[in-house]
């Protein structure tokens, strides 16, 4: 799918100045996407910290000394905000304080503070954006929250329930409350990338972006289990509920970002996808 396009590449860690002095050089804009991420490693606390902190500080600095670049577009995360876990009232990132714990989110934190930072000290033209829980091609049919054979390792109570033969569980809180999350299809991870791009209003902001509504598990999940044949069955769980969304004002306001792309949707092009239908993703 990039075959087609006008493109220079060239290889190298963000850790080794040089090489991303090199990347950088002659640049007009610069998205600052690479990260050690959680799903991915498993990375050291000294890894977390060098890739997304030291990685960020020498992308900021390319930047800053380039002398050719008029905005810095760095990929902040969600995880910036720490647990996600029973948060009925909708996050927004200029009035819900981060809590960072763990290191991936705390190195996502620092990386965070210092794009804003380099704009306050050095008037550099930066914009961060937060990234949601993202899925690209395929990737949503084996979200692990949905599925039993995950969640009975999270929740022993469910173990029970397992009969070695995979289900979905739409999971509630002890008091039946179903669970709620707000996640974003990468299509829409893209867009909210383009929108900022060229967007004044913009620098020194941090926007948070998101798929178009949170989603509760008792929608959900039985749409998946028709879709995909695999039964479903309801439980109550212990412990802090999964329950979050996100308030995407800002993004609109300042960027023009609107998703297209909700949970029944993702899973329909994800059903599409594995069986090899051509998308664009």
């Amino acid at each position: 799918k990039l075959a087609h396009l006008d493109l220079e590449l060239q290889n190298g860690p963000i850790t080794e100045p040089d090489d991303v002095k090199r990347a950088v050089e002659g640049s007009d804009v610069v998205y600052h996407l690479a990260a050690a991420f959680q799903g991915g490693g498993p990375f050291t606390e000294a890894e977390y910290y060098e890739i997304n902190v030291t990685g960020t500080f020498n992308m900021l600095e390319a930047a800053r000394k380039s002398g050719t670049v008029k905005q810095f577009i760095l990929a902040s995360s969600d995880a910036v905000y720490g647990a996600l876990e029973g948060r009925p009232a909708l996050i927004h990132e200029d009035r819900t304080p981060p809590t960072p714990a763990g290191w991936y989110n705390l190195s996502k934190f620092l990386a965070d503070e210092m794009g804003i930072a380099y704009f306050r000290t050095y008037d550099m033209p930066v914009t961060v954006l937060r990234f949601g829980y993202c899925f690209g091609a395929g990737e949503f049919l084996d979200f692990k929250p949905f599925r039993l054979s995950h969640l009975r390792t999270t929740y022993p109570e469910l173990d029970e329930l397992w009969q070695g033969d995979e289900r979905l569980v739409i999971c509630a809180d002890e008091s039946g409350i179903p669970f709620r999350m707000h996640i974003i299809d990468v299509r829409d991870q893209v867009l909210g990338c383009v929108s900022a791009l060229d967007k004044p209003e913009s620098i020194g902001q941090r926007i948070q972006l998101g798929g178009i509504a949170p989603f509760s598990f008792d929608k959900a999940v039985p749409y998946m289990s028709e879709r995909i044949g695999v039964p479903v069955i309801s439980a109550n769980v212990s412990g802090p509920p999964i329950n979050f969304g996100f308030d995407l004002e800002k993004a609109e306001r300042l960027i023009g970002f609107v998703p297209q792309f909700d949970v029944f949707r993702m899973i329909d092009d994800a059903i599409a996808s594995r069986e090899g239908q051509e998308l664009d993703i």
